[in-house]
């Protein structure tokens, strides 16, 4: 499955980066892009665990961005 979520308050360039980066490690993750510039998360995963997978997406990028959200 793979879905587009909008950004709210992310930052800086780097932020997505390393929010990528992250992300990108999660067991069921195939793909993930955060931008910027389009304030959009693209995230593709395993259908049966994607809700589960998107819990811990949301978890590690308010690691890094605490005042980010990803709207669902």
């Amino acid at each position: 499955m793979r879905k587009t979520f909008a950004l709210e308050d992310l930052d800086c360039a780097a932020c997505a980066a390393k929010m990528e980066d992250a992300v990108s490690k999660i067991d069921g993750v195939k793909f993930v892009s955060v931008s910027f510039i389009t304030q959009k998360m693209i995230i593709e995963a395993d259908d049966e665990n994607f809700d589960a997978i998107m819990k811990k997406a949301v978890k590690a990028c308010k690691k890094i961005e605490p005042d980010c959200r990803i709207i669902m």
